[in-house]
């Protein structure tokens, strides 16, 4: 895509805003026009760094401004008037995940998007991978259709930390809604179809410094057969973390040992592994400009839009299925009426993500 650059307003400009900053100014096809923060001095540091962009205390002062999209940096509880402002002003949506903080919220944003005609996506970063598409690839090309997997997230995540968001210590399940949606997503992304049931249960260890459930063990099962066996937490008491994605297919393994690389696969009879290179990767950076090349695509016509609002309500389904299960100590299928709140009470036929 060549022409006019991508004229963003950034909203939220606490932590994530600055890996944001970094990978719009490196885009010659983006750049900032506005920057939102009810904070006078966010709004002023990250002005330094943006010469002639608005600094805004409002969105309500976003009806002047000449843009093409609003990117939400902000945290997911109560961001509907954020939404309905970008919608009046007919500007296209790219929100960080997820959506909001619960599945009924989520869906009235999505009703809100599609009613006024307005381009919502969701800041599924780890979809743009390099290992996410390599482990793709690895099915096609070298052990066959995965029939189950392991996937095992365990790390010690420092809340107070000042380069962290500070409001998952006080949300409600915040390993679920903050970490366990990327992993979810992941799932029915890699492997290319919905799920139809999970069982789950969600726990805080005592010396956990999050306010409710920063554990989760989920079994899920999909539509085709796989099964996957998933544990996360924020709550592993070692600062060293550890991270396995095992898929046992129909040749062979694909294994991945850190959740940005590390990739390898190998047949049943292989004596040792066979690594897979990945190019060098930058954390929270490449992914992230690879998730604005997909939203400046799909608004140029190029492309579907990826990750829409729509999809992520997929997803944001497995977390409440995994909530709604931990706590009736039973198996939630897909089609609960539960999982199905009004505004997406007849959404389309689930279709897989590839």
């Amino acid at each position: 895509m060549t022409g006019t650059p991508l004229r963003i307003v950034l909203v939220g400009l606490g932590a994530r805003s600055r890996y944001w900053l970094d990978v719009i100014e490196a885009d010659p096809e983006a750049r900032v026009v506005a920057l939102m923060d009810p904070v006078a001095e966010r709004r002023a540091a990250a002005g330094e760094r943006c010469p002639g962009a608005l600094l805004l205390a409002s969105l309500d002062e976003i009806a002047g401004v000449e843009a093409d999209a609003v990117l939400l940096a902000t945290p997911p509880g109560g961001r509907a008037a954020q939404i309905e402002a970008a919608c009046r002003a007919g500007l296209a949506i790219l929100a960080e995940k997820p959506l909001a903080d619960t599945l009924a919220e989520a869906a009235r944003h999505v009703a809100t998007a599609e009613a006024a005609g307005v381009p919502l996506m969701v800041g599924l970063n780890f979809r743009y991978l390099a290992v996410t598409e390599a482990t793709r690839r690895l099915f096609a090309s070298e052990v066959g259709p995965p029939a189950f997997s392991r996937f095992t997230y365990e790390r010690w995540r420092d809340g107070r930390q000042a380069h962290l968001n500070k409001y998952p210590l006080e949300m409600a399940q915040p390993m679920l809604w903050e970490q366990s949606i990327h992993h979810l997503d992941l799932l029915r992304h890699v492997y290319s179809v919905e799920p139809v049931r999970i069982y789950a249960r969600t726990f805080n260890p005592p010396w956990s410094m999050y306010r409710d459930d920063a554990n989760v063990s989920a079994l899920v099962t999909f539509r085709n057969g796989v099964e996957v066996n998933y544990q996360g937490t924020w709550a592993a008491n070692w600062r060293r973390p550890a991270f396995e994605w095992r898929h046992e297919c129909e040749r062979g393994v694909v294994l991945q040992r850190d959740q940005f690389g590390e990739l390898s696969f190998a047949r049943r009879d292989d004596e040792r592994e066979t690594a897979v290179s990945l190019p060098p990767y930058r954390q929270w950076i490449d992914d992230a400009a690879a998730l604005l090349v997909a939203f400046r695509r799909a608004l140029a016509g190029e492309t579907p839009l990826p990750c829409s609002g729509a999809d992520h309500l997929r997803s944001l389904r497995m977390v409440e299925a995994c909530i709604l299960s931990s706590t009736s100590g039973q198996a939630i299928a897909m089609d609960d009426p539960r999982l199905l709140p009004p505004a997406t009470a007849r959404m389309p036929h689930a279709t897989p993500t590839a």
